[in-house]
């Protein structure tokens, strides 16, 4: 039956794709409908046809092979008949897509299901059915809402849109936790007190595409590990149920914490992240305060920096370690400071922050305005500042310009993000500088007195840019670049602090990226639960956007990175920016520019990067250290 079902679906979506773009555009994804199962894939086969004119109809009736329909069973006869004999129009269908984005805690509104019902029969829908899972404790969820959003131009029906407008924004100050009220209709709010919720509608539809969605906001002390799932079971207009059709398999949601929006503390911006975890347990991130806009230096920019003491479920207020306001005689907006990286010295527990400070520059960006020199009226300068109480309180800024930048670079500064302590007490950064000809190039700069003097690598590779930098087990430096030419991440190795560099294995094949930064961390066998020496890697995967956040786990030194050991944590569009820590040897914690806050804060159990399939040999190394946590 199910065989029969799927071959029913190929041929009819073949057809339809042999007429032309109308019926492309009227059918949901294929990949989804050829998963469908049973009924389900009956009911969409239905839809599509729904959706059809007569001449469409007759064009596809040739198309469907008489043998599927006279096989299929009894039970089924009357929604094939409905098929292949096309006297008989389905119902409107309700087409559902669940997003794959962060559930923040502290929001009013996340979106938990976008729905589209193009109203040619139904007049008004009545309710809506949704099941939670039922793992799902129901005292962490405080509300579910129903709401309306309107109608399709006519001119954009064809786009296929779940939505006629973003419900919730993640740039406009002071509009990133609710739904913006003149979007939305509130139809309906409940506290669930079962898995199984109706909301009413009773919302008359407007001829055309119609758009409904189901919000959820969660209790304060919902743990951030928490995994929710949500299906919609069910929808009744004008008395009878619709045909459904998702989209997409629902993945699971995830938990996470805004920790820095749009409008937060006067501010228009907030972008550049960098993450750390302190000797302490402490979690300390950093990121560009951007008081008028979200643009480049030159602008109003100081380094921000939010500190959490309970693995990043909660975060105090906002400390500035590095801002120059008015200097020199030069207003704030001309002595921003940003692009921060942090790093923990693991000896002694001193965390450092680096980051370039633009004096002057008359506000445009910094990028093209540096010049050659050294002094602070000619190009930018490289700045330190140092805590030694966990991140509480920040040295004067520390200047290493006229000890490390070649005077004929125009542009010298550090790879945003982190740094690392290697196993040899070195404490190491990231650089990038832009050279006499105006051509990027990435290295390190790393210390070996605990930050008193610091020393620079000749370039890894020309025309890359931002990179990070992690230790293998073999003692070698890796480090990973934002590759100027795109096609993927450039990735090269040293053995000799950067005197030489070696092209690695991966390098541009093995991670794609829209020409955006990246995060990459090392973390030995001894302080993980999987028991491996393992690579974890950040970024938009996707070769052209920045979408699609998604962490990615090699066990093999960088190598491969398997698609079963991958996470999705973000399917929307964002800037992208990211840095990765081990929370502690469980869980790896990151923050990032997300679709749904500017600083968005996630923690994800390393369990889930090897549910999946795994080799043989990995499987059995995995399972020895943490039995019980592999399935297939």
């Amino acid at each position: 039956m199910k065989s029969l079902v799927k071959a029913g679906i190929t041929v009819l979506l073949a057809a339809c794709f042999s007429m032309g773009t109308r019926a492309q555009n009227i059918i949901p994804e294929s990949q989804s409908i050829v998963k469908g199962k049973g009924t389900l894939a009956l009911s969409q086969l239905e839809g599509i046809m729904s959706n059809l004119n007569k001449k469409e109809i007759a064009l596809l009736k040739d198309h469907i092979p008489q043998s599927i329909s006279q096989e299929l069973n009894a039970k089924k006869k009357r929604s094939v008949r409905k098929i292949s004999g096309f006297h008989a129009k389905a119902a409107d269908t309700l087409f559902i897509k669940q997003p794959q984005v962060p559930i923040l805690i502290e929001r009013h509104d996340n979106i938990l299901l976008l729905m589209r019902l193009n109203a040619t029969e139904t007049k008004t829908l009545d309710n809506v059915e949704l099941n939670l899972d039922k793992a799902l404790p129901l005292h962490q969820v405080k509300a579910l809402r129903l709401y309306y959003g309107g109608t399709e131009a006519r001119q954009d029906v064809k786009k296929q849109r779940f939505a006629p407008v973003d419900y919730l924004t993640n740039f406009t100050p002071g509009k990133t936790l609710r739904a913006i009220p003149s979007y939305v209709v509130l139809r309906s709010e409940c506290k669930p007190t079962a898995h199984h919720v109706t909301l009413q509608a009773k919302q008359q539809l407007f001829p055309g595409v119609n758009y409904f969605w189901i919000s959820i906001e969660m209790q304060p002390d919902a743990p951030i590990t928490t995994r929710l799932k949500a299906v919609l079971s069910k929808a009744v207009a004008d008395g009878k149920a619709l045909t459904l059709v998702n989209s997409a398999p629902d993945m699971g949601r995830r938990m996470g914490i805004g920790v820095r929006h749009a409008g937060d503390d006067g501010v228009a911006a907030y972008r550049i992240p960098g993450l750390v975890t302190t000797n302490k347990g402490t979690l300390l991130g950093v990121y560009d305060v951007r008081y008028n806009n979200s643009v480049d230096l030159q602008e109003h920019i100081d380094v921000g920096l939010s500190r959490s003491t309970d693995k990043g479920k909660t975060w105090e207020p906002m400390r500035l370690p590095l801002a120059f306001g008015e200097n020199g005689g030069l207003p704030a907006a001309q002595n921003g400071v940003g692009d921060p990286a942090i790093l923990v010295d693991n000896a002694n527990n001193t965390i450092w922050i680096v980051a370039i400070w633009a004096h002057g520059m008359g506000n445009q960006r910094a990028w093209f305005s540096s010049q050659s020199g050294i002094d602070k009226a000619q190009t930018a300068q490289l700045v330190m500042a140092k805590s030694t109480d966990d991140g509480r309180t920040w040295s004067a800024p520390i200047n290493l310009t006229a000890q490390l930048k070649h005077p004929e670079w125009h542009f010298f500064f550090q790879g945003p993000g982190r740094g690392i302590t290697c196993k040899d007490g070195t404490l190491v950064f990231a650089m990038q500088f832009v050279d006499r000809e105006r051509v990027p190039h990435a290295g390190i700069m790393y210390s070996k007195d605990h930050g008193k003097t610091w020393t620079i690598s000749a370039p890894a590779c020309a025309n890359t840019t931002e990179a990070q930098v992690a230790e293998l087990p073999n003692g070698e430096l890796m480090l990973n670049m934002r590759n100027q030419s795109g096609g993927g991440r450039a990735v090269y190795t040293t053995r000799d602090w950067g005197k030489t560099w070696q092209e690695h294995s991966s390098n541009i094949k093995a991670l794609q990226e829209p020409i955006c930064m990246g995060s990459l961390i090392s973390v030995a066998a001894k302080d993980n639960v999987l028991g491996r020496n393992i690579l974890l890697f950040a970024n938009p995967n996707d070769p052209k956007e920045r979408k699609n956040i998604t962490i990615k786990l090699s066990l093999d030194d960088g190598k491969t990175w398997e698609s079963a050991h991958q996470v999705l944590l973000d399917e929307g569009y964002g800037w992208g920016y990211s840095c990765l820590t081990m929370i502690d040897r469980e869980t790896v914690g990151i923050l990032y520019e997300s679709s749904v806050a500017q600083m968005t804060f996630q923690a994800i159990p390393l369990k889930d990067f090897v549910t999946g399939k795994m080799k043989d040999d990995d499987r059995k190394a995995v399972q020895r250290n943490w039995s019980g946590c592999l399935t297939e």
